[in-house]
């Protein structure tokens, strides 16, 4: 039976797939009976080759794509973050970026404005509420990408390779920013990445290989693991 439902938990998962499959129309399958789940406040992290199905998975918990059999609940509203934010980034300043979420929600203007000026202080972006969007960096565009789904008030963040297009030093800022809002607003965060200095600061790891999803409860061990 395939279900996908938008929920708030009243036990607190922000994030539940069980024995979730997918397979390609050609009949190659995807993921194999697929389960974990992310909890408010957790900041996990999906690792797995190029073409293992990570992007696919974190489709399918958006609701960008129908599961084909399983069982997902996601706690709602959710933010999704591209890896390229320039695929997302649809404003033509930074302020207006953020506000452009909230725009079917019917909310009053000063409203608006203050829930912008929040995510955006939140991602240390308040400054730049005026600015444009070609004039910031990769970092900055994507954080204004996480503000936009702050400003939603979002309960679960799904992050598709987000430090992919970034500088090393950018790459370990994001990240590391990203966990402190996980942890301040307890949201359930599901992070997907290659980047094995990545899990230093995640609290577990999913690690997809063959269709097959296993739970990592040592992060860490598990980078020694795919180091060695």
């Amino acid at each position: 039976m395939t279900a996908l439902i938008p929920s708030v938990d009243p036990l607190g998962v922000g994030i539940q797939v069980n024995d979730l499959c997918f397979n390609w129309p050609s009949g190659l399958p995807v993921l194999k009976h697929c389960a974990l789940t992310v909890r408010p406040g957790e900041f996990c992290m999906l690792l797995g080759d190029n073409g293992s199905g990570k992007s696919t998975l974190l489709r399918l918990l958006a609701g960008l794509m129908p599961p084909q059999e399983g069982h997902i609940q996601v706690e709602t509203p959710l933010g999704y973050v591209f890896q390229n934010p320039d695929h997302q980034l649809v404003m033509p300043t930074v302020g207006a970026d953020v506000a452009f979420g909230l725009a079917n929600e019917g909310l009053a203007l000063p409203i608006i404005r203050g829930r912008v000026q929040e995510a955006l202080n939140a991602v240390n972006l308040g400054h730049m509420i005026r600015r444009p969007i070609y004039a910031l960096s990769g970092g900055q565009k994507q954080r204004v990408a996480i503000a936009g789904a702050i400003a939603r008030h979002c309960h679960v963040l799904l992050l598709d390779e987000p430090t992919a297009l970034l500088d090393p030093d950018s790459q370990l800022e994001l990240v590391h920013q990203v966990r402190q809002l996980v942890k301040d607003r307890q949201l359930a965060a599901l992070w997907v990445t290659h980047r094995l200095l990545e899990l230093d600061y995640c609290d577990r790891a999913f690690l997809l290989a063959k269709g097959e999803l296993s739970e990592h409860r040592s992060p860490s061990l598990l980078r020694e693991q795919l180091s060695a």
